[in-house]
């Protein structure tokens, strides 16, 4: 009867030990994606280049609009 018992409880660890190598843990979790970093960093970059040139580039598009010649 010992035998069968210790035969069983070595069978669910070895089960437990390779179902527990296929799932990921929380370890895996909690991490920022790259893509939500990329995304972030170029709505910094977008803006900051915006504060900078933004004057110029309206003043750029308006020169451009207005020297349209229509028919």
């Amino acid at each position: 009867m010992n035998h069968i018992i210790t035969r069983q409880a070595r069978a669910r660890a070895a089960l437990v030990a390779a179902v527990s190598r296929r799932i990921p843990g929380p370890r895996d979790r909690g991490d920022v994606p790259g893509w939500v970093l990329i995304t972030i960093m170029t709505a910094g970059l977008v803006t900051a280049l915006w504060a900078i040139a933004g004057p110029q580039l309206g003043q750029l598009f308006s020169d451009a609009i207005s020297n349209v010649k229509g028919p």
